[in-house]
């Protein structure tokens, strides 16, 4: 059914199966009509604990109303609350797209946890070797986050490529931080990569904004970053600055303990490539 049942409406289709559905999966079912854009942001684990069943039981739903799994149905829903929104789109897209960026700032650092902020920011201090995990958008980041780090002298890696990502996590062990950045926190590539780091002893500091997702299982600490952003959204602007507000936070907290060395090592960096500029 795939792709010709993913251009109805998410409403209609829902309720098209409704009655053939077991009581679980109608729980379920009721609860995306009644929370159709909350939904949307949910991560599968999320959306279980909301609606009161366990993870299988959404997923069989999804599978019952003719899609192949979870993130088939989250496309499906973005495309249903995407058209409504169209249909109500506001005029000064700049004042609501203004809105959303200083909004998720604030909403991450409301769900900012000091003392996790302060426990990551030791492990960072202590590092032998920082290695910063992030795909597609996220990897992105990860580099933004290598150029800050090394501006104030700390060895740093940024690896994008999944491949690089597993063959680095074999070779680190203990004293060696990894921070991963996924917005959804159930990148496949990047969790498995932090398994075999952890495995080996190393540190993971988690950046993402679901706190109930996969790559949880494999960190020491989570940090929220990311905001939500539907599968419509993917490397969205809002959830790109929060990730570099989190960043931006690590940066200033780890420069704040060692001022001295910072400082001499980015009069270091910035000579380094003064000859650069005209």
């Amino acid at each position: 059914m795939g792709t010709t049942q993913i251009k109805k409406p998410m409403k209609g289709i829902i309720n098209s199966y409704y009655p053939s559905l077991t009581k679980s999966e109608q729980k379920v079912a009721s609860y995306v009509l009644d929370h159709l854009e909350d939904a949307l942001y949910y991560s599968v684990t999320d959306l279980a604990y909301h609606v009161g069943v366990g993870e299988t039981t959404v997923l069989r739903f999804c599978r019952k109303i003719g899609l192949k799994g979870y993130q088939e149905f989250k496309l499906a829903l973005a495309q249903t609350v995407s058209e409504e929104e169209a249909e109500d789109q506001e005029e000064n897209f700049i004042h609501k797209v203004q809105a959303n960026t200083i909004q998720t700032i604030r909403e991450t650092a409301t769900m900012l946890s000091d003392q996790d902020l302060e426990s990551a920011i030791t492990y960072l201090e202590h590092a032998k070797t920082i290695c910063f995990f992030g795909v597609g958008t996220s990897g992105l980041t990860a580099l933004d986050a290598k150029s800050r780090f090394l501006r104030i002298g700390r060895i740093t890696e940024a690896i994008a490529d999944s491949h690089l990502q597993s063959m680095t996590a074999a070779t680190l062990g203990a004293g060696d931080v990894v921070v991963a950045l996924s917005v959804s926190g159930s990148t496949r590539d990047t969790i498995q990569s932090l398994k075999v780091a952890r495995e080996n002893g190393a540190t993971v500091i988690a950046i993402t904004y679901y706190s109930r997702s996969p790559i949880t299982e494999f960190a020491d600490i989570v940090l929220p970053g990311g905001g939500k952003e539907s599968p419509l959204e993917g490397g969205s602007l809002t959830a790109k600055i929060s990730q570099l507000f989190m960043i931006d936070l690590l940066c200033t907290g780890l420069s704040l303990r060692t001022k001295e060395e910072t400082l001499r090592m980015r009069k270091k960096t910035a000579e380094s490539v003064v000859d650069k500029i005209y």
